[in-house]
């Protein structure tokens, strides 16, 4: 009897072993990249595949803010608050570039589904161009009226007539924000991940790098204060974005650009922009409630400002994962209806609805029990750090709610139904969030809490709609 057990536990103990390296294979697999086709085998590897380098991905994407507030947090409140303020601004430019990348995975990863690559590398050409075209349009706007944008957000005057350059260099060079979101798009959605995380590795390490030596005007650069954040930022996100270009041109990937697929074809744009339109409006409608509620709380002072922006940057540095597990949803998605496979489409996202909601679960769960701490690695004036605890510990607690909301929205979006999103954010952030906000914290007398307060409402209402109406199955009968 001790015999067979003792021969039981090492059968079990080899089990285990095997089964930790065939998850860190997966993982190393992940990360180099994968030839695997996502319309067959094990859904739960296929999931894993795509989600560890999106995860990775995003991670880098929020990297830039938290680099960006760590540095300039040395400069002072109205500096974090000149940041806040932008980065608020800034949210309309991801929301168009979010949502041209949306219409982008859908449009691929049916093209990559239906086995048709060469269509796939046309359509992410086009989708290029469109972000091109749409972005010099902002950048003028925002060189040109920078001081005058910041006025209308409520700035102080010190950040109007001394800060505004470097509003107006993060809204001129809004181009490679756009091109970022839409080229790591096209790789995600032909399943290339692991492409788009290190573009973003790349971008990062520059950032980090650049970043002190402008800022504060370390060796042989230049003192350039505020100025300089927003000048390493620009070159990291330059020289990514090059090489973004160069992978895509090399010829390696699954979407690879040849030069006959550099001439316009207007049918395919016109697509893009008829799918980003339900996109983008879903996304603008999001963003655009943050700049409202950005509002509220400016009549509060530069010092809430300044701990709100802290608050939000760790937050969304917390969030940004659970995006790239959505992503791996969206583009599951899309590959498997172009592979005439909805019912596996539909198993996907719930699946990873389940991982994202154990993931913020446990994150929400560090965030409220390490908030004063993690405020207290960026700032350390007391008003500043109070008000960015508050914010923390209350926005916190709907992590539950948002990782499941995150995945349903962005899994609609996969099919190419832009639509349902877009109506669902329009009633429960404009119509719910900004009025709950704005009445919690003046006419209720919360101030800026009755703000946090409306953000944790608006979003679990927006996941238990999203969840009814992705029940309903409508999604996966649309064509694109």
């Amino acid at each position: 009897m001790r015999m067979l057990k003792k021969q039981y536990i090492e059968n079990q103990n080899i089990f285990n072993i095997n089964r930790i390296k065939k998850l860190l294979r997966e993982i190393w697999e992940s990360i180099s990249g994968t030839d695997q086709d996502f319309t067959k085998g094990s859904l739960s590897k296929a999931i894993l595949l795509l989600s560890v380098p999106m995860v990775l991905e995003m991670i880098m994407e929020s990297i830039f803010a938290v680099a960006d507030i760590y540095f300039v947090s040395q400069l002072g409140a109205d500096a974090i608050a000149t940041v806040g303020i932008t980065e608020s601004l800034i949210t309309i430019i991801y929301a168009i570039g979010i949502g041209l990348s949306s219409a982008t995975t859908a449009l691929v990863a049916r093209r990559i589904g239906e086995k048709e690559r060469e269509k796939a590398s046309s359509t992410a050409f086009q989708a290029i161009i469109t972000g091109i075209a749409l972005s010099l349009i902002i950048s003028v706007i925002g060189i040109v009226f920078a001081q005058d944008l910041l006025r209308m957000m409520g700035a102080s005057d010190v950040i109007v007539n001394d800060m505004w350059l470097y509003t107006a260099i993060m809204l001129g060079s809004n181009v490679l924000i756009m091109l970022l979101f839409i080229i790591n798009a096209i790789f995600r959605s032909a399943g290339d991940a692991a492409i788009s995380m290190r573009v973003l590795i790349l971008a990062n390490a520059l950032n980090i790098v650049l970043d002190p030596c402008l800022i504060f005007g370390i060796g042989p650069f230049p003192e350039l204060g505020i100025v300089g954040a927003a000048v390493a930022t620009s070159i990291g996100r330059g020289l990514a974005v090059i090489y973004q270009f160069y992978l895509l041109f090399r010829g390696n990937g699954r979407v690879v650009l040849k030069l006959k697929h550099c001439i316009p074809d207007f049918k395919i744009i016109g697509s893009i922009l008829k799918l980003s339109i339900g996109s983008t409006l879903q996304m603008l409608i999001a963003t655009t409630s943050w700049i409202f509620l950005v509002r509220i709380i400016a009549r509060y002072g530069s010092d809430v400002v300044a701990g709100y922006t802290i608050g939000i940057r760790v937050i969304i540095f917390a969030l940004l994962p659970s995006f790239g597990i959505s992503n791996a949803a969206a583009t599951l998605v899309g590959q498997n209806l172009g592979a005439k496979k909805p019912d596996r489409a539909e198993r996907s996202v719930w699946f990873t609805s389940k991982v994202n909601f154990f993931f913020l679960g446990v994150l929400g769960t560090l965030m409220i029990l390490f908030a004063e701490p993690i405020i207290l690695f960026f700032a350390d004036s007391p008003s500043i750090v109070e008000s960015g605890v508050m914010c923390l510990e209350i926005i916190s607690y709907g992590f539950l709610f948002y990782g499941v909301g995150m995945v349903l929205i962005h899994s609609f979006n996969g099919a190419g139904d832009t639509t349902t999103p877009a109506y669902i954010n329009f009633v429960c952030f404009w119509m719910i969030e900004i009025p709950l906000a704005y009445f919690l914290a003046t006419q209720a007398g919360w101030k800026q809490e009755g703000v946090y307060y409306a953000i944790i409402i608006a979003e679990t209402l927006m996941t238990l709609v999203a969840a009814y109406f992705f029940k309903r199955g409508k999604w996966k009968l649309k064509e694109v």
